[in-house]
C-alpha cells in the first residue's frame, strides 16, 4: 500500500493550475497585436507654433517626453531646465534627440503660452497642447497620472507624473528618468536611448 502525502498532492495540483493559467496568459499576450511599451493611440494636437502634430512624433528619432503644465511651481520648470542642460551636455551626440513637453492643462496652456514657456529654457523643446479630449488620449496612452486639484484661492493646480519618459526611435518606451536624478545618471540613460 502506497501512502500519499496530502500536502504534496495539493502542491502538485497548485503547480499544474499555475502552469495552465500562465500558458493562457502567455497565449493572450502573444495574440495581442500591440508591441509592449509602444505608444499606439492616435491623436490630433498642435505644437507650440500652432502646427498640427499626431502620434507620428514618436517615430523615427529618439525622444525625451515630459508631461506637465506651465503653471507648475517647481517640478516642471526644474525638469525643463535640467533637460536643457542634458541637451547642451550631449552636444552633437544628442543631435537626433527630440524633446517634447506635453501639457496636462490644455485649458490654460495655449500654443502661445506653451511657446513662451518652452523657449525660455531652450529652442530644442517642443510644446504640445490642444483639445482636452485629445490630450487625455495621450495621457492615458502613456499611463501618465494627471489630476486637477482645487486650491484654496479658488483656482486649481495639477498633480502629475514627474518622471521623464525615454522613448526610442521605434516609438517604444525605453525607460523613465525619475525627478531628482543626477546629471550623470540622466546622461547615461539618455545615451542608452540614443543607441
Amino acid at each position: 500500500m502506497i501512502l500519499r502525502n496530502p500536502f504534496a498532492l495539493a502542491a502538485a495540483g497548485l503547480t499544474a493550475a499555475f502552469i495552465v493559467i500562465l500558458s493562457g496568459v502567455l497565449a493572450w499576450v502573444s495574440a495581442d497585436s500591440r508591441r509592449p511599451g509602444r505608444f499606439d493611440t492616435a491623436f490630433s494636437l498642435v505644437n507650440d507654433r500652432g502646427e498640427p502634430v499626431d502620434q507620428s512624433l514618436f517615430n523615427g528619432r529618439p525622444s525625451l517626453v515630459y508631461f506637465g503644465y506651465t503653471h507648475c511651481p517647481e517640478v516642471c520648470p526644474t525638469t525643463l531646465f535640467e533637460v536643457a542642460g542634458y541637451l547642451k551636455a550631449l552636444g552633437a551626440d544628442g543631435a537626433s534627440l527630440k524633446t517634447y513637453f506635453f501639457t496636462i492643462d490644455p485649458e490654460r496652456d495655449t500654443p502661445e503660452v506653451m511657446h513662451g514657456y518652452v523657449t525660455a529654457f531652450t529652442d530644442r523643446i517642443t510644446g504640445v497642447t490642444g483639445n482636452p479630449e485629445e490630450m487625455k488620449k495621450v495621457i492615458d496612452g502613456w499611463m501618465i497620472h494627471a489630476a486637477k486639484l482645487p486650491s484654496e484661492d479658488g483656482d486649481y493646480h495639477m498633480s502629475h507624473t514627474t518622471s521623464l519618459l525615454l522613448v526610442g526611435a521605434d516609438g517604444r518606451l525605453k525607460g523613465l528618468l525619475p525627478y531628482g536624478a543626477t546629471q550623470e545618471e540622466a546622461l547615461e540613460k539618455i545615451r542608452s536611448t540614443l543607441l
